[in-house]
C-alpha cells in the first residue's frame, strides 16, 4: 500500500507516520507539508509546499497512491466560523478533490472529532466536511477521534494541547481504566487507520470504539 500523508507534522500525523514507517504493509508514503517532518526512512519522500492552499501543478506527484490520510487540523478557538471554515473545509475539500480527479478510487481517511454533526460551531463545519468527503470517494473513512495521547514523544504544534497532554498524562490510567473509549494512543490511532485503509471498515464513521476495535485487530 502506497500512502499520502497530510500533517506529518502535528501530533496526530506524528503517530500515523511513524506506523506508516514501522507496518510491512506500506510500502512508500509521501509526506506534503509546510515544512519537513524530521523524519528519515527509505520508504518515505517528503513534498514541501509552502501554500497548502494551491492544490495546483502537483497532479504528476499525486499518482500511484492508493490511500490518503488526512491528518491536517487547526483549533477552532479564537477563529470565527468564516476562518475555520476555510482552513477546515477548503483546505481539506480542495486537496480531496485533487486528489479524487487524479484517483477517484482513492480511500481517504479524515481526521475528524468526536462530537462532530453537533451544533457547534466546529461541529458543524466538520459535519460538512465529512459529508462531502463521503459523497466524493466511494472508500472514505471520516475518524471521529477523541483525546489523543501520545506514546512516543508525540508533540503537538498548539500551545494548549501541549499544556493539556501535560496534566492529562497522569491521569491517563484511572481514564483508561474506567472509560477506555474516552482516549487513543497515537500508535493505536496509526494502527487503527492502516488496517481501515489496508483492510476496510465495518462503517464509513469511525468513533472511538471503532478505531480501538481497527487497533487490536490481527
Amino acid at each position: 500500500m502506497n500512502v499520502i500523508l497530510f500533517g506529518a507534522t502535528g501530533m496526530v500525523g506524528q503517530g500515523v507516520l511513524r506506523e506508516c514507517l514501522r507496518d510491512d504493509s506500506v510500502e512508500r508514503v509521501l509526506a506534503i507539508g509546510r515544512r519537513a517532518s524530521g523524519q528519515a526512512h527509505a520508504k518515505l519522500r517528503e513534498l514541501i509546499h509552502p501554500d497548502l492552499f494551491d492544490f495546483t501543478g502537483i497532479d504528476a506527484e499525486l499518482q500511484g497512491y492508493d490511500a490518503c490520510f488526512f491528518c491536517l487540523g487547526v483549533s477552532s478557538a479564537g477563529m470565527n466560523e468564516a476562518e475555520y471554515t476555510r482552513f477546515t473545509y477548503d483546505l481539506t475539500l480542495g486537496w480531496a478533490r485533487a486528489l479524487a480527479k487524479v484517483n477517484p478510487a482513492l480511500t481517504f481517511l479524515y481526521v475528524s472529532g468526536a462530537g462532530t454533526g453537533g451544533k457547534a460551531m466546529w461541529a458543524r463545519v466538520k459535519g460538512r466536511t465529512e459529508a462531502e468527503l463521503l459523497a466524493l470517494f466511494p472508500s472514505a473513512y471520516m475518524i471521529r477521534l477523541g483525546v489523543l495521547v501520545p506514546a512516543h514523544g508525540e508533540v503537538s504544534r498548539t500551545r494548549w494541547v501541549r499544556i493539556a497532554a501535560v496534566v492529562v498524562r497522569p491521569l491517563v490510567p484511572l481514564v483508561r481504566a474506567i472509560a477506555p473509549d474516552v482516549l487513543i494512543g497515537t500508535d493505536e490511532l496509526g494502527r487503527a487507520m492502516i488496517r481501515a485503509a489496508r483492510d476496510g471498515a465495518p462503517n464509513r464513521v469511525l468513533e472511538m470504539r471503532d478505531l480501538h476495535s481497527l487497533a487490536s485487530a490481527h
